[in-house]
């Protein structure tokens, strides 16, 4: 009997193997609050032949929902979401979910959130402004077991552990813990203590223990001074 007549004949085979081939893909959960990013990202992973864009999310509490609900092998996140920062996310996932990967794509100054995203058990960083060819390299590494951020980012952790330290601008606020750096973010956007407490689900006295805590490592005097040297942080980093 003829190969092509055998296959025809046995359309539950071909169903069974589409349904293999579909689950040998790799399910990516994209974590951004700009539909069109989200767009982008899930068009250009659901051109490759390994990898599905299964899921989307705007906030860290609709990302948790996701992963409970969809089980995807990545979790793709910025650092910029509406309810909590994406460090905050990536804690949560490494304590609910240890053996899922996050990888953060985001806009944001490297030098400041890379190392900060490792210590919260992120897998990677890459920026925002790298090609889509880089991207899609770095999350095959990420999902193969791997961790990948830029040449930059590796030659200065490798020298920190080699006891070197090279010469470089170092910002102030890099001096700052990452609940510092999201209550810092969060002034430099306008928001009251009230509304920090709120967002972060601390009490008003813990948020002005972390303004007291930043003027201090900033150099700074008063709440004025602080606020307005956070807004224009947050404008430069835009």
């Amino acid at each position: 009997m003829a190969l092509w007549w055998f296959v025809r004949c046995q359309p539950g085979r071909e169903r069974v193997a589409m349904k293999k081939r579909a689950k040998a893909k790799k399910r990516i959960l994209i974590v951004d609050d700009h539909p069109m990013m989200r767009q982008g990202l899930a068009q250009l992973i659901n051109h490759e032949a390994d990898l599905l864009a299964c899921c989307e999310a705007d906030t860290v509490a609709q990302a948790l929902k996701r992963i409970n609900a969809d089980k995807p092998d990545l979790v793709l996140a910025d650092i910029s979401l509406p309810d909590r920062n994406g460090l905050e996310l990536i804690k949560d996932v490494h304590a609910l979910h240890p053996r899922l990967p996050v990888l953060v794509v985001s806009m944001h100054d490297e030098s400041l959130y890379a190392e900060r995203v490792l210590r919260a058990g992120g897998r990677g960083y890459v920026s925002k402004e790298t090609g889509g060819d880089k991207l899609l390299e770095a999350i095959r590494r990420v999902l193969s077991g791997q961790i990948y951020v830029s040449e930059t980012v590796s030659t200065r952790l490798l020298d920190s552990l080699a006891g070197k330290h090279p010469a470089r601008t170092v910002s102030p606020v890099e001096q700052l813990t990452d609940r510092e750096l999201e209550v810092f973010t969060l002034i430099g956007q306008a928001r009251e203590t009230k509304e920090i407490a709120r967002r972060l689900n601390m009490s008003g006295k813990t948020v002005e223990a972390h303004r007291a805590a930043i003027k201090r490592k900033l150099k700074l005097k008063t709440g004025p001074e602080l606020t307005r040297h956070a807004v224009l942080w947050v404008e430069a980093t835009r």
